[in-house]
């Protein structure tokens, strides 16, 4: 046993064609036709391809034929080989074209996490064209489900009849402080060293105001809110001017270099968003989408 040599099938992709059409009509006459040849010559090929094998694949009736154990066993094999071949020539043919996708993305994700994404992407698949939209949960949501869109990536919580949702990541929501707060020289600052304090957010149609709000409720309290804005960066600008504090997620504290504002991590159960790639399973899902999946996956892991 030890001593035995590694068998190599010399076939051609034309008998595994030919072997499945006999294998489907049961029949070498009705085969025949289907793959043009004269019987007498696919009868040949086929005996060929048994040789080769050596196995018998199909036995011979007076009606017709069936397959054998081994020839149902080399069906399945022969499938998934043609199948195989068929995807990677659709493979290669779409990447020596140009393509489209429709992304769609939160304002608190966008300019923090896209530009290096794209950037990446864009090196390894310059012929695909990225278009973005930037726009609130609820308005992605259903630019998605009616196919305006073809991918979007947002936080929870997320309200997706019908959609597929997938996990990326989870990110670490970080307490801001004004210049020279009284909280800048405490060591550990918990939920409940906020609980009094008055809170700039962003409008309740952004996501991010409701994850604030549930890690709030998570300690029984409801933050005080005193102003409320459309942008993230006026919302870190007002705290800069003494307005209040507020929650920011861990990407925007890595592009704000300017020194004006602190950012603490909270002590205990660290507040967090889920950020998540959201598509429309039951409408055309290119393979240009699937790369674009696929590289969303392996830059966050």
């Amino acid at each position: 046993m030890g001593n035995a040599r590694p068998v190599k099938l010399d076939i051609e992709l034309v008998q595994l064609e030919q072997f499945v059409a006999v294998a489907r009509s049961r029949n070498f006459t009705r085969a025949a036709e289907d793959v043009g040849l004269s019987q007498s010559a696919l009868s040949r090929s086929i005996q060929r391809l048994e040789e080769t094998v050596g196995r018998s694949l199909f036995e011979r009736r007076p009606r017709g034929v069936v397959l054998t154990d081994t020839g149902d066993w080399f069906l399945e094999r022969a499938r998934r080989v043609l199948q195989l071949l068929e995807e990677t020539a659709d493979e290669l043919s779409e990447l020596e074209a140009t393509g489209r996708i429709r992304l769609g993305v939160i304002p608190t994700i966008g300019p923090y996490f896209l530009p290096e994404i794209l950037r990446s992407f864009g090196e390894k698949f310059p012929n695909v064209a990225v278009v973005v939209t930037e726009d609130t949960t609820e308005n992605l949501n259903q630019a998605c489900s009616r196919g305006e869109i073809d991918l979007a990536i947002l936080a929870e919580p997320v309200s997706a009849n019908y959609l597929e949702v997938e996990p990326l990541f989870d990110e670490e929501l970080l307490l801001v402080l004004p210049p020279e707060h009284p909280l800048e020289k405490v060591e550990r600052i918990e939920l409940g060293d906020i609980d009094a304090l008055p809170f700039v957010m962003l409008n309740e149609t952004h996501c991010l105001s409701e994850n604030i709000a549930a890690v709030c409720r998570r300690e029984l309290f409801q933050p005080i809110t005193v102003e409320r804005t459309s942008q993230l960066t006026t919302v870190q600008e007002l705290v800069s001017l003494g307005h209040g504090v507020s929650m920011i997620p861990e990407m925007a504290r890595r592009l704000d270099q300017g020194g004006r504002r602190i950012y603490r991590s909270l002590d205990g159960e660290k507040p967090t968003r889920r950020v998540v790639m959201m598509w429309n399973p039951y409408r055309f899902v290119s393979r240009w989408m699937k790369l674009l999946q696929q590289h969303l996956r392996d830059s966050v892991a």
